[in-house]
């Protein structure tokens, strides 16, 4: 099963995206170095800043429940429907990317950024919170997929696997400063005033962007966002040749979906990451205080576990695809079976407490939850070209925050099922009930992985013997 995931794969003559054309194919290498690093690191700080963004709620459910007047049921649809805001945005962000080049999408995902948590910072009834969130998930959607496209374009492509998870570990500081920052910002501050000064960090970010980003090694510095197309003339002057015809978003959709690899990337991503999504993204909190009984900042501190170890997953996993593809599969089935059994262990240990060292234990395996996700970019980027990375990244990238959203509402459902009036009193039972629902998607998850595998081998198996 083993393949080489660095390598470059072109389509096959089949394939629904047309050939690419001279101009394309005509591009060198990435050059790497440190004009590569400067380009990815403004990126990463707009990733950052939207985990920052996106996980804030995860620290202020307690908050928001008695600020808006809801249950868990209404809790749970402010964290659905970000979620699916960013889910069903992954692909036209991908498609974007491909077509606009990171620049201007992590501009504009900067501007929905700064008005969703603006919005969230001064919202007083359930409503208009609610579609701050919504706002907010949209510009969460256009950054992780275009700073990926960032690395394509900058990095040779042996270092991708490496900049994804170099990626996904460096975002995870905007959890840290989510748990370890803003938890106590709020507590002692405010609603208004922490989610506002959040807020505004994003006009800093978006000055970063403008002034120091480029697309690619070849664009110009401080290109302007909006900006007519070329003449042919201007194009053979700025490039040397005209510029390569776009193709139809529907094929481009199309194609990118045909690759088993790409569509096993996407179940693996739904499979491996909404254990910790969920827990991070809303539950984690009154579960650990309410279920367990710990203080706020033992709380906080299990919470920032899990971000910390999952930063060494990140480095372990990105220098293992990188050099061993091979592990990929066995590295999925070990982190989804070994957080399956923790969690049994959990919600089957005998009275109404854990222990915590049981806990502690828990966290640190939810910690190779994100990294894990991740290994299924390393299906889909083999099997397709360069200018379909943004579709097929958002393709994959959506799988687990679907599965985050059916576990953040079946939990929120079962919680409000078990308890008298519809309050906020939580028992441990019910929380032990509820997070029995993590089970649903992992079965169908698992299924689905062992029945693309084969298909996505012997795809990859095909393309690396074509010359």
């Amino acid at each position: 099963m083993s393949a080489d995931s660095a390598l470059p794969v072109t389509p096959p003559a089949t394939s629904a995206v047309p050939a690419p054309t001279a101009a394309s194919s005509a591009h060198r290498p990435p050059p790497g170095g440190r004009a590569a690093w400067g380009a990815w690191g403004v990126g990463v700080t707009v990733y950052v800043l939207a985990v920052v963004h996106r996980t804030s709620l995860g620290v202020a459910g307690i908050a928001a429940a008695s600020r808006f007047g809801i249950g868990a049921s209404a809790l749970s649809s402010f964290a659905i429907l970000q979620v699916l805001v960013y889910a069903g945005m992954q692909i036209p962000a991908g498609l974007l990317v491909d077509r606009l080049g990171p620049r201007r999408v992590l501009s504009t995902g900067l501007v929905l950024l700064t008005a969703g948590q603006l919005g969230f910072a001064f919202a007083t009834g359930f409503t208009p919170a609610l579609l701050s969130r919504a706002v907010l998930g949209l510009g969460d959607a256009m950054t992780f997929v275009s700073v990926l496209r960032l690395g394509a374009r900058w990095f040779p492509a042996a270092h991708n696997p490496f900049i994804a998870q170099l990626t996904g570990l460096v975002g995870t500081v905007g959890n840290l400063v989510s748990t370890l920052v803003l938890a106590q910002v709020l507590h002692s501050a405010g609603w208004t005033p922490t989610f506002a000064t959040t807020a505004l960090l994003g006009l800093v970010v978006l000055a970063m962007v403008l002034l120091l980003l480029r697309d690619t090694p070849e664009s110009p510095a401080r290109a302007p966002l909006f900006r007519l197309p070329p003449t042919a003339a201007e194009g053979r002057a700025g490039e040397g040749a005209e510029a390569p015809k776009r193709p139809a978003l529907l094929p481009q959709i199309r194609a990118a979906w045909q690759e088993p690899g790409t569509r096993l990337g996407l179940w693996v991503h739904f499979t491996t990451a909404f254990p910790a999504s969920a827990f991070l993204l809303l539950w984690g909190m009154p579960f650990l205080m309410e279920g367990q009984g710990l203080s706020r900042t033992s709380a906080a501190w299990l919470l920032s576990l899990i971000i910390i170890v999952s930063m060494g997953f990140a480095l372990l996993f990105g220098q293992l695809m990188s050099r061993r593809p091979g592990v990929r599969t066995p590295l999925v089935f070990t982190v989804v079976l070994g957080t399956g059994l923790l969690w049994a262990a959990v919600l089957s240990w005998p009275g109404a407490r854990v222990p915590m060292w049981l806990l502690v234990v828990l966290v640190v395996v939810m910690g190779s939850n994100g990294p894990a996700s991740l290994v299924g970019l390393d299906y889909a980027r083999p099997v397709n070209p360069p200018e379909r990375i943004g579709t097929a990244s958002g393709i994959v990238n959506m799988g687990g925050f679907v599965a985050a959203v059916l576990a953040l509402f079946g939990i929120g459902l079962v919680l409000d099922l078990l308890t008298p009036g519809g309050g906020d009193d939580y028992t441990p039972h019910a929380f032990r009930l509820a997070f029995c629902v993590l089970y649903l998607p992992m079965a169908l998850g698992l299924v689905q992985i062992l029945r693309l595998r084969p298909q996505a081998a012997r795809r990859e198996a095909e393309l690396r013997r074509r010359p």
